[in-house]
């Protein structure tokens, strides 16, 4: 198995960032609940539109999972 999106995401905090995907891993590192495990695209975003308020725009996850999936095609 390869790595998660919540193991992608922590590599792109930066609490003095300006950058949305920087303050979503930010978040998401505090949210106890986020799904940790998931790989999953679906998942993860019926998880983000009910429980993350902290998300301004589910456009940011999309980007985000984007990006995500583009590290898993160069590991691969």
């Amino acid at each position: 198995m390869g790595k998660t999106f919540y193991e992608y995401l922590m590599t792109q905090r930066n609490p003095n960032s300006s950058d949305p995907i920087a303050h979503f891993a930010d978040a998401a590192f505090f949210d106890s609940a986020f799904p940790k495990q998931s790989q999953d695209y679906d998942e993860i975003s019926n998880y983000l539109e009910l429980n993350g308020s902290y998300l301004p725009t589910m456009d940011i996850f999309d980007l985000a999972f984007r990006n995500y999936q583009e590290t898993l095609e160069h590991f691969n």
